[in-house]
């Protein structure tokens, strides 16, 4: 697809990619429908709740250090900055560095929404920029300053001809996707707009698009040793001057392709940095792929495979020691679509059965217009008729799912699912950090934390023996798609 970064907007992924947030099916209908362009979202008619894609947007782009984020929006709207601040400030201090990037709100009113706040914003940007002196300054829209039309392209063309620093346009109005998941794709534009120049020469470097950076020493370590190469971390403790040579890099790769896909491939479309496409690092089956595909890329599958054959003498064994304790354990998994077909592989290459994967969204194909490598790798190795959904983070399918199913144990990226379904009596593992199944190491920890966790139930038995939740004896005899439309918009039957 052809990028423009001349506009400061770009298409929401349910245009862009033909995202959805309701399907309720099978895992090959979802992969056929997704393969002939048949997928349609089913749209519900109830919900329970949401996501903001202001927060993807504006959080990734307050971790890059020494830059200001300006929101053009109600104080309410920078509730996030707080933690933003201080969660930063300790993933920067973790790797003995500080970031000193501020989170400001120009604190629209009702009076604002009337007559136009265009010159405080202005005002506000000079003002962050005389008493902060950041690199860079994003200055986003939100949905009031969105709805009511506020010129910030106009404002931050002006002021770059005015400062020192690039002056960059966000365009992340809230309402404007029901996908939260835009909002990377809305950091990604920014930075490839305004920060990103053209190749002066190649690097030994390799972009890695990812979260909280957690494995950072041990990746450091395999690129070095392995590719003889540093790696990038985007956008975490990254700087202004870093993200400007990301043209250079000898790949881009991802801990998922619903986080990475538009950044990876943009660089390559516009620069010819090669992205690479792979299953994510998680487990053995992830991280082997995941390693050859950069080794291929950059010319490094002898060093790779030397890696691999050492890692796998002192590992395999004591991975396969513990998983089979694991066989035939059932599993219910509620994630974002980059890692729910991850984990499921995961659980099966460790012999557990997954009988229900639910995502909060899924992108029926990526920018590249393929479909998920994730999702057709598992349609090869799973039951063709495996139980998939589109859940949207709804809380009141996931523990109709879990009371139907009663699985052994619960998987989930999301803490709130997480806590109902202690609550409802299961097992539950909160998978919140990306790296938990990276590498040999990670997988091993991972498998021992499954055990751990069905092995000890004292705790959500007691829990659930003393709560009562909201739900009644008749959601649970309902389907779980009781609320969810059918292609003809009419509400799907009971169970």
């Amino acid at each position: 697809m052809p990028y423009n970064f001349k506009n400061a907007n770009i298409a929401i992924r349910e245009n862009r990619l033909g995202s959805i947030t309701g399907f309720v099916g099978d895992l090959e209908t979802l992969v056929k429908k997704s393969e002939d362009g048949s997928l349609r979202n089913r749209e519900r008619c109830f919900s329970q709740s949401s996501s903001c894609l202001s927060g993807c947007a504006l959080n990734a782009l307050a971790a890059i250090r020494n830059v200001a984020v300006v929101y053009h929006a109600p104080a309410g709207c920078t509730a996030m900055a707080s933690n933003d601040a201080v969660k930063f400030g300790q993933i920067a201090a973790r790797v003995n560095k500080t970031t000193n990037s501020v989170f400001v709100c120009t604190d629209l009113n009702e009076k604002d929404t009337v007559f136009g706040a265009t010159n405080d914003l202005i005002k506000i940007i000079h003002h962050t920029y005389e008493t902060y002196k950041p690199d860079a300054i994003f200055v986003s829209t939100s949905c009031v300053s969105g709805v009511t039309g506020e010129d910030v392209d106009g404002v931050a063309s002006d002021l770059n001809d005015e400062l020192p620093i690039p002056v960059i346009p966000v365009h992340c109005e809230g309402f404007k996707s029901r996908i939260w998941a835009s909002g990377f794709d809305i950091s990604d534009h920014a930075v490839l707009q305004g920060i990103v120049q053209p190749p002066k020469q190649k690097r030994r470097t390799i972009n890695i698009k990812n979260f909280y950076e957690s494995a950072r020493p041990q990746i450091t370590k395999i690129f070095n040793e392995v590719f003889d190469a540093e790696p990038q971390f985007l956008y975490c403790n990254s700087t202004i001057e870093e993200l400007s040579h990301l043209s250079e890099a000898l790949c881009t790769v991802c801990i998922c392709g619903t986080l990475g896909t538009y950044l990876g491939n943009a660089l390559e479309e516009t620069y010819g940095v090669p992205y690479v496409r792979t299953i994510n690092h998680s487990g053995i089956t992830g991280f082997e792929t995941w390693l050859r595909g950069i080794g291929d890329t950059i010319g490094k599958r002898a060093e790779v495979e030397a890696y691999i054959e050492k890692q796998r003498a002192i590992y395999i064994p004591q991975i396969e020691e513990v998983t089979k304790k694991l066989k035939g354990l059932r599993a219910v998994i509620g994630m974002g679509p980059g890692f729910t077909y991850e984990i499921a592989r995961v659980l099966q290459e460790f012999g557990m059965v997954v009988d229900y994967a639910l995502a909060w969204h899924y992108d029926y194909k990526y920018d590249n217009g393929q479909v998920p490598p994730a999702l057709e790798h598992l349609l090869k190795t799973s039951p063709k008729d495996m139980k998939v959904a589109v859940a949207d983070q709804q809380n009141y399918e996931v523990l109709n799912i879990l009371n139907h199913f009663k699985p052994d144990v619960y998987f989930s990226r999301h803490p709130g699912t997480t806590v109902w379904a202690i609550k409802q009596g299961f097992a539950a593992v909160f998978v919140a950090d990306e790296y938990t199944v990276f590498g040999y190491e990670g997988t091993l920890k991972f498998a021992k934390l499954i055990l751990d966790t069905v092995t000890n139930r004292s705790f959500e038995k007691n829990l659930a023996a003393r709560i009562k939740l909201p739900y009644t004896k008749w959601w649970y005899e309902q389907n779980a798609d009781k609320f969810i439309k059918d292609e003809k918009d009419r509400p799907v039957g009971s169970r």
